[in-house]
């Protein structure tokens, strides 16, 4: 691991202490990380970025654990739009809550794209807004939601940006719109997207996230989850707090033809 616990930047070392405090939390996190791990290849090397506060601890177990600001619980410090890593050296990219917080979408899936694996997989677990959750997420969240904004404008997008910088829209504006998924695919042709969908009702809320408050008693969590599972087909798209995204690399044969079909 890298550096002293001292070290660690303030916010981290904020979240770490509610993390520790939260059984509930805990718990949705739990959930969250467990779904990723199940969408990612079986086998190979799995890369986490974001890990900075240790959230995943015994529960994804990815090889390599990445974040942009040093801390304990991570292995190496690096930047997702410049990946610190060869050409086709990963089998599987994990993001929990990051996708929001990158200053140049395009170019992270391009840095995606470059070191996995034919066959690897990006999963990705973000904000995602409904109009539900944008009332929570643009009342009594303290990070923005912009839903004017264009992810894919790299004048618009720098990458040398606070970390902790954000638009809470960027996951559902990448990807529950069509013209934006046919945008990024043609930006970065060598990823498909093979899942897309809804995630997340009341649990997340009623934890109170990082906050120090929590509405939810950490024994009925594992509960409610199970009841979100069952009504997450008939309230998702209006009341979801989460988007849950899975992109693959797609195999050179079929990246060819694709580049053949674009020509004609």
């Amino acid at each position: 691991m890298t550096g002293a616990e001292g070290s660690v930047d303030p916010r981290l070392a904020a979240h770490r202490r509610i993390w520790e405090k939260k059984a509930s939390l805990r718990a949705v996190y739990a959930d969250y990380y467990r779904r990723m791990a199940a969408s990612l290849p079986k086998e190979g090397v799995w890369l986490e970025i974001g890990a900075g506060s240790g959230h995943s601890e015994g529960v994804l177990n990815a090889d390599v654990c990445m974040d942009i600001l040093e801390s304990p619980w991570i292995d190496v410090v690096g930047d997702a739009h410049r990946l610190p890593f060869p050409d086709e050296s990963l089998d599987g990219i994990a993001m929990l809550d990051v996708l929001h917080h990158l200053g140049d979408p395009a170019r992270f899936f391009e840095e995606s794209a470059r070191v996995l694996k034919p066959g690897g997989r990006i999963v990705m677990l973000d904000p995602g807004i409904t109009p539900l959750s944008w009332l929570f997420y643009h009342f009594l969240h303290e990070e923005p939601v912009d839903m004017t904004a264009d992810p894919l404008s790299p004048a618009a997008n720098a990458t040398d940006k606070d970390p902790f910088d954000s638009n809470q829209a960027i996951p559902t504006l990448l990807f529950k719109r069509e013209e934006r998924r046919i945008a990024l695919s043609d930006r970065v042709p060598e990823l498909r997207t093979v899942e897309r969908r809804w995630l997340s009702l009341f649990a997340y809320p009623l934890t109170g996230g990082f906050k120090g408050w929590s509405l939810l008693p950490a024994k009925w969590a594992d509960g409610l989850l199970r009841l979100e599972e069952r009504l997450l087909p008939y309230l998702g798209m209006w009341a979801a707090f989460r988007i849950f995204i899975v992109m693959e690399k797609r195999p050179l044969g079929e990246r060819a033809g694709r580049s053949r079909q674009k020509r004609k």
